[in-house]
């Protein structure tokens, strides 16, 4: 089995999206991963994942903090 990513512009997604599920085979998934520029819930979850492999020593709550106080 292959996997392949394609980051598709909104303008094109649904061109897209029909050429795929129009493909009528049963050897293709579609999983899709939306991501919401403006979505704090995405963020968080990105930094938990951060987290969680190590990469940093400071807690959820203190790179959210960093953060907001940049960019916010």
């Amino acid at each position: 089995m292959h996997s392949i990513t394609l980051n598709v512009q909104d303008s094109i997604y649904d061109h897209i999206m029909f050429l795929l599920k129009n493909l009528n085979t049963k050897e293709l998934e579609i999983v899709e991963d939306k991501v919401v520029g403006d979505d704090w819930s995405h963020l968080e979850l990105e930094i938990d994942k951060g987290i969680n492999s190590g990469i940093s020593d400071k807690t959820h709550e203190e790179i959210m903090l960093d953060i907001k106080r940049k960019y916010a």
